[in-house]
């Protein structure tokens, strides 16, 4: 097996270093779903980020080995995990993988739990090992209860422990933190953040939630029917998106089909049309003619509304409209508005209660030009 590894990794780009997870993987199903990506990452937090069904769990099966890409290679830390005639056994990867439901053995306790992978080592070695890793995450004092016998937090502290104490090239994270509170995840993740700090391994993180994606990774990737279609920072990815599924992933919940009428150069803006309801909108000047085809995003939380006509605003987009719906989700209201188009508001209790919004009222939204994100249509 030392053979496999020995200089194998051979990267076709020289900005690839032998420490990045290098993946290039093709896999058809039978259902017809296709899986076909080509990235490298290097040491650090990058989150893997898409809709359900994406292929974002069977991307890191196929780097775990749990399963078999058609062709394409996959190569971390010098050693080639999958290439042609090449297929590393699972255990002979270096690869840890934490997954949604942990799978911890209810019957061991948290040390044997950490201590089970390594079962191999000399005694001394495996104490030592998991010794580290119980006080790197915070749980030495929890070594001999059972998970039952733990919080949710720390049952996701010993899930991590026990795939970082076999001393991992890669890290693969299907979600494991979906469960907890922010403050609990915030926590957790710092303390990788400290053991990787020392270790320094590539570790994919997949998350649904958008919010994560700023505050967990330092690079993302995001996947969409098989295909990665955005990568970079998360601010670069997130806060300009170049594709429709990504602005939705990203948080613009109104998205509109637009024609350019007219162009405003001389302050930097353009008149774009909907084609639904004939409704105009100054936006960013961008390189498109007149007549041309845009999609244009704006989040709800970038819209304000107002009860009787606002005069004296410097943004250039005052929409009249009716109050279609009003929906309480938490701490956030979220209003239905027909200007034309609908659009979707988000408020807070306070603005809705001073505001006294009812469905039927009517109500003018006030959007800034530079709100409006436009996108290839």
């Amino acid at each position: 097996m030392q053979s496999v590894c020995e200089n194998s990794f051979r990267p076709t780009s020289p900005s690839f270093a032998a420490s990045d997870l290098f993946v290039q993987v093709h896999k058809r199903f039978s259902s017809g779903f296709e899986l076909d990506v080509s990235f490298a990452v290097p040491p650090g937090i990058t989150i893997l980020f898409g809709p359900s069904g994406a292929g974002k769990t069977t991307l890191l099966d196929c780097i775990a080995g749990l399963a078999t890409p058609d062709s394409g290679r996959i190569a971390a830390a010098g050693c080639t995990f999958f290439e042609d005639k090449t297929r590393l056994p699972v255990k002979s990867r270096r690869v840890g993988y934490v997954f949604q439901d942990l799978a911890l053995f209810p019957h061991l306790s948290v040390e044997k739990n950490i201590g089970y992978g390594i079962a191999g080592l000399h005694v001394s070695e495996r104490r030592r090992r998991v010794d580290a890793v119980l006080e790197s995450f915070r749980i030495a004092t929890l070594r001999k209860r059972t998970p039952a016998e733990t919080s949710g937090g720390e049952r996701q502290r010993v899930a991590l422990a026990r795939a970082l104490v076999t001393d991992p090239c890669v890290l693969l994270l299907d979600e494991p933190l979906a469960a907890l509170d922010a403050a609990s995840k915030s926590n957790i993740i710092e303390d990788l953040r400290t053991w990787n700090q020392a270790h320094r391994i590539p570790i994919l993180y997949v998350t649904h939630n958008r919010e994560e994606v700023f505050a967990l990774g330092e690079r993302v990737l995001v996947l969409d029917n098989g295909r990665v279609i955005a990568q970079g920072t998360p601010h670069g990815v997130m806060t300009a998106p170049q594709q429709e599924t990504i602005a939705q992933l990203a948080g613009f919940e109104n998205i509109y089909d637009t024609t350019v009428i007219a162009a405003h150069e001389d302050r930097g803006t353009m008149t774009c049309r909907t084609a639904a309801g004939n409704v105009e909108l100054e936006t960013p000047l961008v390189r498109a003619e007149v007549g041309s085809n845009l999609r244009v995003g704006i989040r709800a939380g970038d819209i304000l509304l107002a009860t009787v006509r606002p005069q004296g605003l410097s943004a250039r987009n005052v929409l009249p409209g009716r109050m279609v719906s009003l929906a309480q989700r938490d701490v956030i209201v979220v209003a239905r508005v027909n200007c034309g188009v609908e659009m979707e508001v988000h408020l807070t209790l306070a603005a809705r209660d001073a505001l006294q919004l009812q469905a039927g009222r009517e109500v003018w939204l006030i959007v800034k030009t530079h709100s409006c994100h436009l996108m290839a249509s």
